[in-house]
């Protein structure tokens, strides 16, 4: 008797507190757009974070809130893209596409390796370890966190031991950014034309003795581009990409030694570097 009391009692108050928690997700249930759904099952779900936001199904909330356009997904391809944009009844829009650059250019063939580096074979170890074997301590060092990152396949290594970016298969995704430990990447829309490809601090010709394509500050591209474009005040040529729409390719014919380039097209149009043999 006392078992089914205490049955009942039980019963009772789960029955109780089930009415009560039924009621009240009735009441306080918020009202989502079913679209969100369909977009969501139809991107990519990288999550990659390229568009800005958290992952995909963020994605999908604000694109069919009308809060960003679709071809900010940067993965999904133009087709894909189209589709949803039809499914929304809203206009794709233009997306400049933003991909990765590397600011090195010191592959084994133009930079001094100081010194032979043991370990664990990443760049993050190797770096823990006084910055690296390579003569420049700002330079690449060549074993490939960024190509183990990249989830898309956008970065391989070439024989120099520096990654090469397929700008077609890039994202925009930032883990090349985050991985690499001498803060080498950075993401840029892929229509401004110049880079540098060196972050050697060191100044003037003595440079070139840790690597051949480094930037002197020489002060030649500051000469040839447009006023304000480039300065080298801080030790090598920085770029005001505000100030990108006057860039012009003259602005690199003078550069001693190629570490800033125009880049043409879709790839890296950069001039071949000297080895240091021919440097010499």
């Amino acid at each position: 008797m006392i078992i089914l009391q205490a049955v009942l009692i039980l019963g009772g108050t789960a029955l109780v507190f089930a009415i009560f928690i039924a009621a009240a997700n009735k009441k306080l249930k918020v009202w989502e757009d079913p679209r969100i759904d369909v977009v969501s099952a139809m991107l990519p779900n990288a999550n990659c974070g390229a568009c800005g936001l958290p992952g995909c199904r963020a994605f999908a909330e604000k694109a069919v809130a009308g809060g960003i356009q679709v071809s900010k997904c940067t993965v999904s391809n133009a087709e894909r893209i189209g589709e949803i944009a039809h499914f929304l009844g809203v206009d794709a829009g233009q997306a400049v596409k933003v991909v990765a650059r590397l600011q090195c250019a010191g592959g084994s063939n133009v930079a001094v390796q100081r010194a032979e580096y043991r370990g664990l074979g990443t760049c993050e170890a190797a770096a823990a370890v006084a910055g690296g074997g390579k003569g420049c301590a700002w330079g690449c060092l060549g074993l490939a966190d960024c190509e183990r990152a990249c989830t898309f396949g956008a970065i391989t290594m070439n024989p120099e031991g520096l990654p090469v970016v397929d700008v077609e298969k890039c994202t925009a995704c930032n883990d090349c950014v985050v991985a690499c430990p001498k803060d080498l990447f950075v993401l840029q829309q892929l229509d401004h034309q110049l880079l540098v490809q060196c972050k050697n601090l060191v100044q003037g010709d003595v440079v070139l003795e840790q690597c051949t394509v480094a930037c002197t500050t020489c002060g030649k591209c500051v000469l040839d581009a447009a006023p304000g474009l480039i300065s080298v005040a801080s030790g090598v040529a920085v770029i005001d990409y505000s100030k990108i729409a006057e860039a012009e390719e003259s602005a690199v014919e003078r550069c001693p030694t190629n570490a800033i380039v125009w880049l043409r097209g879709a790839q890296f149009a950069r001039q071949p570097a000297l080895s240091s043999a021919e440097a010499a």
